[in-house]
Protein backbone atom coordinates (compact mmCIF):
# COMPACT_ATOMS: atom_id res chain seq x y z
CA UNK A 1 0.00 0.00 0.00
CA UNK A 2 1.56 3.53 -0.86
CA UNK A 3 0.52 6.54 1.45
CA UNK A 4 0.44 10.12 -0.40
CA UNK A 5 0.52 13.10 1.99
CA UNK A 6 -1.61 16.32 0.38
CA UNK A 7 0.05 19.06 2.00
CA UNK A 8 3.10 21.13 1.41
CA UNK A 9 6.49 18.90 2.27
CA UNK A 10 8.32 22.14 2.91
CA UNK A 11 6.70 21.98 6.30
CA UNK A 12 7.10 18.35 6.55
CA UNK A 13 4.27 15.88 7.70
CA UNK A 14 3.33 13.45 9.60
CA UNK A 15 1.65 9.77 9.24
CA UNK A 16 -1.44 8.96 11.94
CA UNK A 17 -1.04 5.66 13.95
CA UNK A 18 -3.35 3.83 11.59
CA UNK A 19 -1.02 4.39 8.64
CA UNK A 20 2.26 3.76 11.05
CA UNK A 21 0.53 0.48 11.79
CA UNK A 22 0.29 -0.25 7.81
CA UNK A 23 3.20 0.54 6.77
CA UNK A 24 4.67 -1.68 9.72
CA UNK A 25 2.73 -4.44 9.30
CA UNK A 26 3.48 -4.56 5.23
CA UNK A 27 7.19 -4.25 5.92
CA UNK A 28 7.24 -7.27 8.32
CA UNK A 29 6.35 -9.38 5.22
CA UNK A 30 8.82 -11.86 4.46
CA UNK A 31 7.18 -14.21 2.19
CA UNK A 32 4.00 -14.59 0.06
CA UNK A 33 0.35 -15.17 2.02
CA UNK A 34 -1.96 -17.55 0.90
CA UNK A 35 -5.43 -17.94 1.94
CA UNK A 36 -5.81 -21.13 3.81
CA UNK A 37 -8.91 -22.08 5.28
CA UNK A 38 -8.29 -25.57 6.75
CA UNK A 39 -8.85 -27.37 9.93
CA UNK A 40 -5.67 -27.06 12.39
CA UNK A 41 -5.18 -28.36 16.07
CA UNK A 42 -2.70 -26.33 18.20
CA UNK A 43 -1.24 -27.22 21.91
CA UNK A 44 0.31 -24.92 23.89
CA UNK A 45 3.86 -26.31 24.67
CA UNK A 46 4.15 -27.67 27.60
CA UNK A 47 0.45 -28.62 27.68
CA UNK A 48 -0.94 -32.02 27.14
CA UNK A 49 -4.79 -30.49 25.48
CA UNK A 50 -4.48 -29.73 22.34
CA UNK A 51 -7.49 -26.63 20.85
CA UNK A 52 -9.51 -26.76 17.19
CA UNK A 53 -9.45 -24.00 15.12
CA UNK A 54 -8.95 -22.88 11.29
CA UNK A 55 -6.35 -21.48 9.48
CA UNK A 56 -6.93 -18.29 7.36
CA UNK A 57 -4.04 -17.74 5.50
CA UNK A 58 -0.42 -19.30 5.24
CA UNK A 59 3.34 -19.02 3.80
CA UNK A 60 6.25 -20.74 4.45
CA UNK A 61 7.31 -18.86 7.11
CA UNK A 62 3.78 -18.76 9.45
CA UNK A 63 0.17 -18.83 9.26
CA UNK A 64 -2.44 -16.98 10.73
CA UNK A 65 -5.57 -18.69 12.67
CA UNK A 66 -8.88 -18.00 14.12
CA UNK A 67 -9.47 -19.01 17.36
CA UNK A 68 -11.91 -18.34 20.88
CA UNK A 69 -8.40 -18.66 22.91
CA UNK A 70 -6.44 -15.69 23.95
CA UNK A 71 -2.91 -16.40 23.49
CA UNK A 72 0.15 -13.97 24.30
CA UNK A 73 2.79 -13.08 21.54
CA UNK A 74 5.37 -14.92 22.45
CA UNK A 75 3.64 -18.13 23.35
CA UNK A 76 5.36 -21.71 21.68
CA UNK A 77 3.02 -24.00 20.38
CA UNK A 78 3.04 -27.13 17.98
CA UNK A 79 0.44 -27.04 15.20
CA UNK A 80 -1.01 -29.61 13.08
CA UNK A 81 -2.80 -28.75 10.03
CA UNK A 82 -3.73 -29.62 6.65
CA UNK A 83 -2.56 -29.15 3.45
CA UNK A 84 -4.66 -30.84 0.61
CA UNK A 85 -4.30 -34.41 2.35
CA UNK A 86 -1.32 -34.10 3.85
CA UNK A 87 -1.10 -32.70 7.89
CA UNK A 88 1.87 -30.77 8.53
CA UNK A 89 3.77 -30.38 11.57
CA UNK A 90 5.36 -27.52 13.08
CA UNK A 91 6.50 -25.52 16.24
CA UNK A 92 5.62 -22.34 16.25
CA UNK A 93 5.54 -19.04 18.20
CA UNK A 94 2.62 -16.58 18.71
CA UNK A 95 3.87 -13.29 17.06
CA UNK A 96 0.52 -11.45 16.95
CA UNK A 97 -3.16 -11.50 18.85
CA UNK A 98 -5.96 -9.61 17.31
CA UNK A 99 -9.80 -9.76 19.33
CA UNK A 100 -12.00 -9.81 16.47
CA UNK A 101 -14.59 -6.71 16.89
CA UNK A 102 -17.97 -7.47 18.09
CA UNK A 103 -16.98 -10.97 19.33
CA UNK A 104 -15.11 -13.41 21.83
CA UNK A 105 -12.39 -14.68 18.93
CA UNK A 106 -8.88 -13.89 18.33
CA UNK A 107 -6.67 -14.19 15.07
CA UNK A 108 -3.08 -14.77 16.00
CA UNK A 109 -0.02 -15.07 14.00
CA UNK A 110 2.26 -17.52 14.20
CA UNK A 111 5.70 -17.52 13.07
CA UNK A 112 7.28 -21.31 12.92
CA UNK A 113 10.45 -21.90 14.14
CA UNK A 114 10.61 -25.56 13.38
CA UNK A 115 9.40 -27.60 10.17
CA UNK A 116 10.48 -31.07 9.09
CA UNK A 117 12.50 -30.22 6.00
CA UNK A 118 10.01 -32.72 3.73
CA UNK A 119 6.68 -30.89 5.22
CA UNK A 120 8.55 -27.29 4.49
CA UNK A 121 9.43 -28.71 1.02
CA UNK A 122 5.81 -29.46 0.44
CA UNK A 123 4.25 -26.39 1.65
CA UNK A 124 6.57 -24.41 -0.60
CA UNK A 125 5.83 -25.99 -3.66
CA UNK A 126 2.32 -25.95 -2.75
CA UNK A 127 2.51 -22.41 -2.18
CA UNK A 128 4.17 -21.76 -5.17
CA UNK A 129 1.73 -23.35 -7.15
CA UNK A 130 -0.97 -22.08 -6.23
CA UNK A 131 0.23 -18.74 -6.80
CA UNK A 132 1.83 -19.38 -10.06
CA UNK A 133 -1.92 -20.14 -10.56
CA UNK A 134 -3.40 -16.76 -9.82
Amino acid sequence: MLIFYKGNVSHGFSLNKRELMIIKEENKRRFPRLNLHAPLRYQIRGDPHFDNAVSDNVSVGGLSFTTDAFLAPDTKVMLEFNVLSRVLHTIGRITWASPLPHSYRNRLGVEFLEVAEEDQKYLTDYIDTRLSQA
